[in-house]
């Protein structure tokens, strides 16, 4: 946890309690106005961090609240005192400001290195709807004197992977979606190279938890030349490796579906009822669990309707966005279990999905470990970084700690730090004052083997 990070934790805190002195100072003698005004305060407050802080409509709603809060404080200016009413609108203000810092963007240590010698890029000119044509990406690699490999239809990525680093290529990258990131990087891990990811894909997840702009497709080849590079953990079941997760159950049913590349969440939602209405048997999914209850080996038996397993914990707020990873060099897989016991339990569900608040579902469980074991009475259904495969139990999961190395631009933003929501803010920001790291994931350990 840098400095710069928790003094900004502190400051942030700091004005929030001296805004409720003040309100308080000022209106100790009025039993009517001191808690409406208190109330607003922290309304206001709070409202602003999550609206500073987050992203898409729950940032507009948290802003929309901030500001009808913050309007219901001036106008009490009559009542409270001009002056007292400024001053607290100004603390406010600071320390929504200082906690849009503690919770910006953090750039993990690494090592700065030179240019690649012979760097080499893969492109998947389909990935992410022709992303690599749209951005010029070979032109833009030719210009940096990186090779480029272009896939075509039916090639085989590893062995063309395989075939660059035969000719001596130092530096290998892809172009395309979390996949085929998965099947470069393992390369680059058996064969001793550093890997370059470029966010040509459709969501790009891998690309957002290292730390890269998504936006800027094109930037990313800078990693070809002065570069940081870092280490990071990939995980693996079986004989493939990952970069993001692998989902089994009822999500792993959905990606098997036809339609669900051109129509994700369409697909999704003509699916659910059936895999999750009356009557429907849970998958058959069977896994080691943390044992909360004790007992000689400390673990208990579990199932679920929803299993993910991914590269390092995710902070998971709801089932439509797994969120972001705050790192990726932590060495063990997060595994999340959602299990739903049907009709009675979807309203809650859907409910709780809806206000980013998945992790305060009964049947949700969260924790990590170094591996896992899955077993099934019949083949699984699985979605490997979204590819849909239908593999044999039992499942082995484990994590790869250090696998890679990772060469990301010297002017790439750095990673996202785990946003709470607003009832989370406050022990968000007391965990980071103290120097902890914030919105990890379950932290439960299991003494897996």
């Amino acid at each position: 946890m840098s400095g710069l990070r928790r003094l900004a934790a502190g400051g942030c805190l700091g004005c929030f309690a001296a805004a409720l002195a003040v309100a308080v100072a000022g209106l100790v003698h009025r039993p009517v106005a001191l808690p409406v005004t208190v109330a607003a305060i922290a309304i206001t407050v709070m409202a602003a961090w999550a609206a500073l802080v987050g992203r898409g409509p729950r940032r507009v709603a948290a802003g929309l609240v901030a500001v009808v809060a913050l309007i219901g404080l001036i106008l009490f200016a009559e009542v409270a005192g001009l002056v007292r009413v400024l001053l607290i609108v100004g603390l406010v203000a600071a320390s929504a400001a200082l906690a849009r810092v503690a919770f910006g963007r953090h750039r993990p240590a690494g090592t700065r290195v030179g240019p690649a010698r012979r760097g080499v890029l893969l492109v998947n000119p389909r990935s992410g709807g022709g992303a690599a044509g749209r951005h010029d990406l070979a032109d833009e690699a030719a210009r940096r004197g990186v090779g480029v490999v272009m896939l075509t239809a039916g090639a085989d990525l590893r062995s063309l992977c395989e075939a660059a680093a035969d000719r001596g290529a130092d530096v290998v990258g892809m172009a395309g979606g979390d996949g085929s990131q998965a099947v470069v990087a393992d390369v680059a891990r058996r064969r001793g190279l550093a890997y370059v990811c470029v966010p040509a894909g459709t969501r790009n997840h891998f690309a957002l938890d290292l730390g890269l702009d998504r936006r800027d497709v094109a930037g990313a080849l800078d990693a070809f030349g002065e570069a940081v590079e870092r280490r990071v953990d990939l995980g693996q079941v079986g004989d493939r490796v990952f970069v993001n997760n692998v989902s089994l159950g009822v999500y792993a049913e959905i990606v098997q579906s036809d339609d669900y590349r051109e129509a994700k969440i369409s697909t999704a939602a003509d699916l659910l009822p059936d895999l999750l209405g009356p009557g429907h048997e849970p998958p058959d999914l069977r896994f080691p669990t943390p044992a909360h209850g004790g007992g000689a080996a400390g673990v208990g038996a579990g199932t679920a309707d929803v299993l993910l397993v991914s590269n390092n914990p995710y902070q998971v707020r709801s089932l439509g966005g797994f969120g972001v990873r705050p790192r990726l060099d932590g060495g063990r897989l997060g595994i999340v279990a959602l299990r739903i016991d049907r009709a009675q339990d979807l309203p809650r569900l859907v409910a709780l999905e809806a206000m980013g608040a998945i992790d305060r579902f009964p049947g949700f469980q969260q924790w990590n470990s170094p591996g896992l074991r899955v077993d099934s009475g019949g083949p699984l259904s699985v979605a490997i970084d979204g590819e849909a495969l239908r593999l044999p139990p039992p499942l082995e999961f484990h994590a790869l700690p250090a696998a890679v190395r990772v060469r990301v631009p010297l002017h790439a933003p750095g990673g996202l730090v785990t946003r709470p929501g607003i009832l989370g803010m406050v022990p968000a920001l007391l965990r980071m004052l103290a120097g902890r790291t914030v919105g990890c994931g379950g932290d439960a350990r299991a003494p897996f083997p």
